[in-house]
């Protein structure tokens, strides 16, 4: 029931009516991307890059324990969500793809890949999508293209994917530079995106989500979505640092806080709690140089920090507080 249920929700989405339209949906996806599951975590996800604006909103689609699906081309969403209910309820990636393309009128303008919780893979290049397009797939992984400069793309993806090492998120990001170098979108660059979710579910969908990064407007997507990338992995030590100091596990807190710092140092803000946290513990001398070079760059944290007293975040010690603005240069 819930089957063919899903399927009346899709085909209300489209509507026959509109005959001066070529197509029921003209959204024009036209990009790379790939769909993956970790065969080592079972973590899932997807990366795509178009010259389209904010391509991250409708190509990929993922559920921590279901799986992941990208809807490009002349792309209909609705195969995102609709794919991930159908693998939920129990069917194959191959079998939820195969059921949706079979109620589109506009199946042969789609192209769409699916990879379910046990790495089963599914994918779809319309014969109508425009070239060069086509798609590869290989162990828990499909990489498809569409618009494409040269037929290479998918291929290249694909070595891409299997020879990086890494986590699946080094794997993805790798494929989609191996995408572009290939040539990529005959138009160019504008969008890129990466989304990956755990191998099970929380019950909490924030808690679901390894990343979930859309660079919307770039003229170099890529090589923003990798810097974004690189400082989200920065910030998870600043948070794995915090649940330490949480539980009073000082000194794994400030090794946390210290590899944030040194991945992205021209962070101010991360050497600046990581020199507060230590000031906090007891270890002043040390976190004097770094509260000098915070606050030589932007002298405003020096404010900030004389406000968390009252908020029992730093200690109430008017000669500590005195000892550490003492660095700022009269």
């Amino acid at each position: 029931i819930i089957f063919y249920i899903l399927f009346s929700i899709l085909i209300s989405s489209i509507t026959y009516g509109q005959s001066k339209n070529l197509f029921i949906n003209k959204t024009p996806a036209h990009t790379f991307s790939i769909v993956a599951r970790d065969p080592e975590t079972g973590e899932m996800g997807v990366a795509v890059q178009s010259h389209w604006f904010s391509v991250g909103t409708v190509v990929s689609w993922a559920e921590a324990g279901v799986g992941a699906v990208a809807t490009q081309s002349i792309v209909e969403p609705a195969y995102g969500p609709l794919g991930l209910r159908l693998m939920k309820s129990g069917k194959t990636a191959e079998e939820a793809l195969k059921a949706l393309l079979s109620v589109d009128p506009q199946a042969d303008y789609r192209q769409v890949a699916m990879v379910d919780s046990r790495g089963r893979v599914a994918v779809h290049t319309g014969k109508l999508c425009i070239a060069e397009a086509g798609h590869t797939t290989g162990n828990q992984f499909s990489c498809q293209a569409n618009m494409m400069l040269k037929n290479t793309v998918w291929n290249a993806m694909a070595k891409a994917y299997q020879s990086t090492e890494g986590d699946l998120i080094d794997k993805l990001v790798s494929a989609l530079e191996a995408a572009q170098s290939e040539g990529g979108d005959i138009r160019g660059k504008q969008s890129a995106a990466i989304l990956v979710v755990k191998p099970v579910s929380t019950g909490n969908i924030w808690k679901d989500k390894v990343i979930d990064i859309r660079i919307d407007d770039n003229p170099e997507p890529i090589k923003e979505l990798k810097r974004i990338v690189h400082l989200y992995r920065a910030y998870n030590h600043m948070n794995k640092g915090d649940e330490y100091l949480g539980n009073n596990e000082i000194d794994k807190a400030l090794k946390e806080y210290k590899t944030a710092s040194e991945m992205v140092p021209e962070n101010i803000e991360m050497l600046f709690w990581r020199a507060e946290t230590m000031a906090a513990v007891g270890k002043v001398n040390e976190s004097l140089p770094l509260f000098k070079t915070v606050f030589e760059k932007e002298p405003i944290w020096a404010e900030l920090l004389k406000r968390l007293p009252k908020s029992k975040i730093f200690p109430d010690d008017p000669e500590l507080m005195k000892k550490i603005l003492g660095v700022i240069k009269k």
